[in-house]
């Protein structure tokens, strides 16, 4: 081959190169959404199987409430991504809707279908770290790109199993991440001495964090499902918003994160520890 035509096929390769990388980013970029949602959910043995129904359902009906569907048409992109596992001990993490794309009443129907699909299952043990372990790595699977990564976690007792709950946290506050919590302070019966008196200050102090980060206690099982609305509500509208300041304003409390003296973040792994007399149950 001449050096001429060995300069023509180094060139066309070039230029196919270059118009490979015109145009396949299209085709491997991330998908943009206004809020990457992971919502983590307790099904520890405290919970019974009305309680965990109640969970799955609430969530259901808040995801296809006109108010969730309203704050996500109002984003830039008008679509989040969410995903949903339940969880208990440390290596309890079960995803029952994986990574989808809310952006209509449909899609949010689909997402309540699959919570819907098959009961819930509780386990031993109360992880919060380990649901948040499980729920920073989400993030790298997620195929999405957006501004705002949220871990959403639900439980009714402290940490009292894996790593401590206040390092996992600080570290995934430093990648960016912001963990609302809803603590359910709902529980009694032969499993409460596990229970924490102020389970909302430890929510506080110990397992929320990040830009804007709140939770909302809850009291009854009856709030259950307004306090997973209001939630989402804030979570997908932001603090700087009307609809935030409305919800925030009215029914149950939106207890911001703040620097306060600290709440015992061990007092899990505490009682856990001096559980002799107990059934090894939550």
């Amino acid at each position: 081959m001449s050096r001429l035509l060995r300069i023509r096929h180094v060139l066309a390769g070039g230029a196919a190169l270059a118009l490979t990388l015109l145009f396949a980013p299209q085709g491997f970029a991330a998908e943009q959404v206004d809020i990457e949602l992971v919502l983590a959910v307790d099904v520890s043995l405290s919970m019974s199987p009305d309680e965990l129904e109640i969970q799955r359902h609430g969530y259901a009906a808040a995801l296809t409430h006109n108010d969730v569907l309203q704050a996500i048409a109002d984003g830039v992109h008008g679509k989040i991504a969410v995903t949903f596992f339940e969880w208990a001990g440390a290596s309890t993490q079960h995803v029952i809707v994986p990574w989808t794309v809310i952006a209509t009443r449909e899609d949010a129907e689909r997402v309540a279908a699959q919570l819907s699909a098959s009961p819930p299952n509780s386990a031993r043990r109360t992880s919060i770290s380990g649901a948040l372990e499980f729920g920073g790595d989400l993030f790298a699977e997620s195929g999405f790109t957006s501004m705002k990564r949220v871990i959403d976690v639900s439980g009714d007792g402290p940490n009292n199993q894996g790593a401590p709950v206040q390092g996992i946290r600080d570290a995934l506050v430093q990648q960016g991440i912001t963990i609302n919590g809803l603590p359910l302070m709902t529980n009694g019966g032969l499993a409460s001495a596990y229970d924490v008196a102020e389970l909302d200050k430890y929510y506080k102090d110990c397992v929320i964090g990040g830009p804007g980060a709140f939770m909302i206690p809850v009291n009854d099982w009856e709030q259950f499902p307004e306090a997973i609305r209001r939630k989402l509500v804030l979570e997908l509208a932001g603090p700087w918003s009307q609809p935030w300041r409305a919800e925030a304003e009215q029914g149950l409390p939106v207890v911001l994160a703040q620097a306060t003296a600290p709440y015992d973040c061990m007092v899990g792994e505490k009682l856990w520890r001096d559980r002799s007399w107990m059934w090894e149950s939550r």
